[in-house]
């Protein structure tokens, strides 16, 4: 145990041998894809035990998974070898990391943060990006409160547009962005409707 509550609560979601939210990647992220040319430098924060970072180095593309989950990284590093593909990771905070190299593309699936950091750690992280490059945001909206497939039941570790729009300002020319209702089958986590928000767009 750490002295992290939030890795521990993570440590302790993945420490099961079966994966969480399985090993598939996210379906809107598969589906935004089309847009990062390989091979380029991917940062996914994050991203648990793998299933998006290891599916993105499949693609050809060169990826850091970042997560304060250090059960989760190597389930991880364990996906990619048995894959066969190359993951970089980083055990680290989001409350106060900051990326040290220059990201094409920066993957954000399910990245609930306190309110508390939220709007800076999201600054610091398309602060990574270089000049064009591209966010792929999936999240939960305060309208999934009460719902039981997936995501925090505090209402403001939840993501609205008007947030999102709010944290990104200045820094993020939107292309895409909807509020919706989904079908999640993303392991034992994620599984029936669920109301997101998504949003994609390039660093100005």
């Amino acid at each position: 145990m750490t002295d992290n509550p939030t890795a521990n609560f993570w440590n302790r979601q993945f420490s099961s041998q079966a994966f969480r939210y399985g090993t598939e990647p996210n379906a809107f992220l598969q589906m935004q894809s089309r847009l990062i040319s390989p091979p380029a430098n991917i940062l996914v924060p994050g991203d648990g035990e793998g299933r998006n970072s290891v599916w993105l180095a499949q693609q050809g593309h060169r990826v850091l998974a970042m997560d304060a989950s250090d059960v989760g990284l190597r389930k991880a590093e364990e996906l990619a070898s048995r894959c066969d593909v190359q993951v970089r990771t980083v055990l680290a905070d989001l409350a106060s990391w900051q990326p040290n190299e220059v990201f094409d593309a920066l993957v954000l699936t399910y990245v609930h943060l306190p309110q508390a950091i939220r709007a800076d750690a999201h600054r610091r992280l398309v602060q990574a990006l270089r000049s064009g490059g591209l966010l792929v945001l999936e999240a939960f909206h305060p309208n999934q409160l009460g719902r039981s497939s997936g995501g925090p039941q505090q209402a403001d570790m939840l993501y609205s547009l008007e947030t999102l729009r709010g944290d990104f300002a200045r820094l993020i020319q939107e292309e895409f962005a909807e509020e919706c209702e989904t079908l999640l089958n993303e392991g034992v986590g994620h599984q029936g409707q669920a109301y997101v928000t998504r949003m994609v767009g390039r660093r100005i």
